[in-house]
């Protein structure tokens, strides 16, 4: 048995097309079926600045998931774990 080459950039593509997909795929289907469009965002609610004088930078991050992206993480890290 030759041992399989596990791509990192890979993995990262497949979690995020699946997220995505479950995203669009929960929103699209959200009116007919509740439960998948049900989401809790996750992160920084106010954004924290930062003011140098010279350079003032502003940070924040909202990530909302919803069931349907659940999902979609879940078939994709299966599908890597196949390839």
């Amino acid at each position: 048995m030759r041992p399989r080459n596990r791509n990192l950039a890979l993995l990262f593509a497949l979690t995020i097309i699946g997220v995505v997909l479950g995203s669009v795929i929960g929103n699209l289907l959200g009116d007919k079926i509740p439960l998948l469009s049900y989401s809790y965002p996750i992160g920084i609610k106010t954004p924290v600045h930062l003011d140098l004088s010279v350079i003032e930078l502003t940070f924040g991050l909202i990530i909302d998931i919803n069931i349907a992206s659940a999902i979609g993480f879940l078939l994709a890290f299966f599908m890597y774990k196949r390839l």
